[in-house]
């Protein structure tokens, strides 16, 4: 029986706790996509604290990743170390 699909809201927040780590590579671009799609384009990614294994490989992705123009840790209103703040590109609208 395969997995299917967990549908969740898009917003300008992503909790990777409910995700295993090798997700993460497929998740941010899609995510990221369909914020971008929606008009979103600052969202918090928040990957805990811990040993900074996941915050490391969410860092690697956002480095790879065309769409986002910048990104930094949050402060203390936004997660300190445990989140990253991700700017993205502005969806290019395409003319019929």
């Amino acid at each position: 029986m395969e997995d299917e699909p967990v549908e969740f809201p898009i917003s300008d927040e992503l909790d990777l706790h409910t995700f295993r780590p090798g997700e993460v590579k497929e998740l941010l671009p899609d995510y990221f996509e369909l914020c971008r799609e929606k008009g979103i384009f600052k969202v918090r990614v928040i990957h805990g604290k811990g040993t900074g294994a996941l915050r490391e490989l969410v860092h690697a992705q956002l480095k790879k990743n065309d769409s986002v123009i910048r990104f930094e840790l949050g402060d203390q209103t936004s997660g300190g170390w445990g989140a990253t703040l991700v700017w993205l590109k502005q969806s290019e609208v395409t003319e019929p």
